[in-house]
C-alpha cells in the first residue's frame, strides 16, 4: 500500500496536483472573496498548508537521497544556480515555495483590499498578476493601495 502511495506521489504527480489544484482557491479569492468558503480556505493558512506538506515530502525525499547540502549551490552564482534546478527535487521544492507564497500574498491582498476599500477590478488585475508574476503583482498592488490608504506605511 505505502510503495503504491510512494507511486502516485512522483514528482511529476505532485507537481500537477499542486498547479492544478491552488487555481480553486484564487478563483475564490477573485469571483468570491467575502464568502465564507473563502474565508476558510482561501484566507486561511489551509492552502499553504497543503503546498506545505508536498514541499516537506520533497525536502525529506532530499534528504534521503543525501542531496540536502546541493541547495547551498543557490547561493555560489547563476551557473550553480541553473546546475541546482536541473535536479526535478530541488525545482519542484521552488516551484511550491513559489505557489504558497504567492497564495499567501493573493489572501493578504484580498484582504487588505476589504480593509481599505480597493475597487474590485484593481484587486483582480493585482492579483492575476500576483498569480502568473508574483512580485509584479505586489508591486501593484501597493502602488493602488497608496491612493486608497491615503499613506505610505511598510508595516502593514
Amino acid at each position: 500500500m505505502i510503495n503504491n502511495l510512494l507511486d502516485i506521489l512522483s514528482y511529476q504527480n505532485i507537481y500537477l496536483i499542486a498547479n492544478w489544484g491552488v487555481i480553486p482557491f484564487w478563483l475564490l479569492l477573485i469571483i468570491l472573496p467575502n464568502h465564507g468558503v473563502t474565508i476558510f480556505f482561501a484566507q486561511s493558512i489551509v492552502a499553504p498548508l497543503l503546498l506545505a506538506s508536498a514541499y516537506s515530502f520533497v525536502a525529506y525525499d532530499i534528504f534521503l537521497e543525501g542531496n540536502i547540502f546541493n541547495g547551498f549551490e543557490l547561493y555560489r552564482g547563476l551557473d550553480d544556480l541553473y546546475s541546482m534546478f536541473s535536479s526535478e527535487a530541488f525545482l519542484l521544492i521552488f516551484w511550491l515555495h513559489f505557489l504558497a507564497i504567492s497564495l499567501f500574498l493573493g489572501a493578504w491582498i484580498s484582504r487588505d483590499s476589504q480593509r481599505y476599500i480597493v475597487p474590485r477590478f484593481l484587486v483582480i488585475i493585482s492579483l492575476i498578476l500576483t498569480y502568473f508574476t508574483g512580485p509584479v503583482g505586489l508591486f501593484i498592488y501597493w502602488f493602488v493601495r497608496i491612493f486608497f490608504a491615503k499613506k505610505i506605511n511598510f508595516n502593514d
